[in-house]
């Protein structure tokens, strides 16, 4: 690319903004932090929802557009700014077709199928505003593990990533989905393990991590004690 992107990213501190800061760093992409986070109030200030009606993180300014959903941003980062050795989505037709496969596989019966449900109603979680349900959370886990055979399965053949040989965003997918998991104490398959090791060690993972956590609070010093002439 010609000029430098003017790239900001909304958003911190949860399993799915980290997808976007990860693939910035894949793609060696220069970009602005606004480190706001869920149900703090931050998303839903009149800035903010200008940007995105939907009040949710995280969100991608690319000058004047904005896209959210951590799926499509990662996948429109790459189609937009992928260079020679730095591609997340495949370039064959077919093989494409299979990267969206997965891709549409993980977000919707991994992710919110399974995965959310289990934050929505975990009682560590927003299970106090959407209602505590361990049986829920019980199905929704068992859900999860039933789909995963089919990761299980995709990896039995030794390949390093889900579409071979080939690292991409349904790989971002995945990890962030298996670390929601194990953050949640949700067996994965036994194949899986090997496969997140192997990619937990990308320094584009290791750096998508320091910049998902959440800014800490500003805390002011105690007043000191007035003194008797003060």
């Amino acid at each position: 690319m010609g000029d430098t992107p003017d790239l900001t990213l909304w958003g911190v501190g949860t399993s799915r903004t980290i997808r976007a800061h990860w693939a910035m760093y894949e793609l060696d992409l220069p970009y602005k932090v606004k480190p706001i986070g869920p149900r703090t109030g931050e998303t839903k200030t009149a800035e903010y929802t200008r940007l995105n009606p939907r009040q949710k993180v995280p969100l991608l300014q690319d000058g004047d557009f904005c896209i959210g959903e951590s799926a499509a941003i990662v996948a429109y980062l790459s189609r937009t700014y992928s260079t020679e050795g730095r591609q997340l989505i495949p370039e064959r037709q077919r093989d494409y077709a299979a990267w969206l496969e997965w891709c549409f596989f993980i977000v919707a019966e991994l992710d919110s199928t399974s995965l959310y449900v289990m934050r929505r109603h975990r009682a560590d979680a927003l299970g106090p505003i959407y209602g505590i349900a361990p049986d829920v959370v019980a199905k929704a886990a068992e859900y999860f593990r039933e789909q995963l055979r089919h990761v299980e399965a995709a990896l039995a053949d030794g390949r390093t990533f889900l579409m071979g040989d080939q690292f991409t965003s349904a790989d971002i997918l995945l990890t962030t989905c298996l670390d929601w998991a194990i953050a949640y104490g949700v067996g994965i398959c036994d194949n899986a393990h090997p496969y997140r090791d192997r990619i937990r060690e990308r320094p584009a993972y290791l750096r998508g991590q320091e910049a998902n956590v959440p800014l800490a609070p500003i805390v002011p010093p105690p007043a000191k004690p007035r003194l008797a002439g003060d």
